[in-house]
């Protein structure tokens, strides 16, 4: 039989993620972020059950072009733009929108013209100092582009660096801050899409035309601060895997590499199909909880290859096979990352290849 591990995507609960955003848009174009195979959840099942999404929003042409050839009618846009100059006319052929967001690219597409359709976005800098022209440039960068023919120039796009509620209000890019270098632009162009998941939750200063969903589609708060609950949003990956040995331990005995965690009590520790090499990660401190059997157990010991330890002395119902929630609906994925030191979105796109993918309606 396989592993008995497996990370389990609730359709269900991307549709409702999808309506929820929706209803934040307020009437707004809804771009569907489906970058990293859709934050780990799998890109054509996430097109799937985003089929109601306005578009679809992502980084690779070649994920762009098996949407489309797997039926995808909707809009499709890139949010890095193009690499090279071959991508160009897989641009067109697929009806693949794309950012530009430097000169460069910009006498790539002027060497390829003339264009039956080519559609593209300005991408702004408006203080996170990543791609973008500066503010006052696109009135100029607009010229440029309607002078090559065939290039439709569909809106222009930027992204806040610090739009979730409880991020740095003092730090040099916040929201206001990069609103007001967004004002430079005159007259203000049609077609803006500046808001992200975090900007459209709760950023009800940033208007424009269009949003773009990214991790609160997938059921993940924007801001660790906040839960799912409070979003009114539904975690749609669970990870977990089930007890493959349970040990009865001596008070006074170490547990797994390096000895870090010692029992402190006589101790049930049930060794769990799960390790660094499945994605969970290995920085992963002892006390970090889990859900067995209706309750919690905490990480007791380092994070090996393919196991983990967790503590089920308190859980007697604990048992051979029994189904450990890694995270999930019981178990948050932002908690989990908040104490490695990181953010939910860098764990689900962690998963690896060797976890089996299962999905539900759910």
């Amino acid at each position: 039989m396989p592993r008995p591990i497996a990370a389990t995507i609730h359709m269900g609960a991307l549709r409702h993620n999808l309506q929820r955003m929706r209803e934040a848009a307020n009437g707004r174009t809804l771009w569907a972020v489906v970058k990293a195979n859709a934050y780990g959840h799998g890109l054509s099942r996430a097109a799937r059950a985003f089929e109601a999404a306005d578009g679809l929003a992502m980084i690779d042409l070649c994920d762009a072009q098996k949407v489309r050839e797997q039926g995808w009618k909707k809009r499709i846009l890139l949010l890095e733009g193009f690499f090279d100059a071959t991508d160009i006319p897989l641009l067109e052929k697929y009806d693949i929108e794309t950012i530009v967001h430097n000169r460069h690219m910009i006498e790539l597409l002027k060497a390829q013209a003339p264009y039956a359709s080519l559609k593209v976005h300005i991408k702004i800098n408006s203080g996170m100092n990543r791609l973008g022209f500066l503010p006052q440039e696109e009135e100029e960068i607009r010229a440029q582009l309607q002078t090559i023919q065939g290039v439709q120039v569909m809106g222009v796009v930027t992204h806040f660096a610090n739009a979730e509620p409880t991020y740095g209000h003092e730090r040099p890019a916040t929201v206001s801050i990069q609103l007001n270098r967004m004002d430079k632009i005159q007259p203000m162009p049609k077609n803006l899409c500046m808001a992200n998941s975090a900007a459209t939750l709760w950023q009800s200063d940033v208007k424009g035309d269009a949003v773009r969903a990214g991790v609160a589609l997938y059921g993940v708060s924007p801001d660790s601060h906040y839960s799912s609950a409070d979003l009114n949003i539904r975690p749609a990956m669970t990870l977990s895997a089930k007890i493959l040995a349970i040990q009865n331990v001596p008070a006074g005995e170490a547990i797994g590499y390096g000895s870090r965690f010692v029992t402190h009590r006589d101790s049930r520790i049930a060794v769990v199909a799960c390790g660094y090499a499945d994605g969970y990660p290995r920085s992963t401190p002892d006390g970090t909880p889990t859900f067995v059997e209706g309750k919690i157990a905490p990480i007791a010991g380092a994070i090996s290859m393919d196991m983990l330890t967790i503590d089920v002395t308190d859980i007697p119902e604990a048992q051979l096979g029994s189904e450990v929630e890694l995270w999930g609906a019981n178990i948050s994925v932002n908690d989990v990352a908040k104490r490695c030191g990181t953010i939910g979105y860098e764990l689900m796109c962690a998963i690896a290849l060797r976890v089996p993918m299962l999905e539900d309606e759910n």
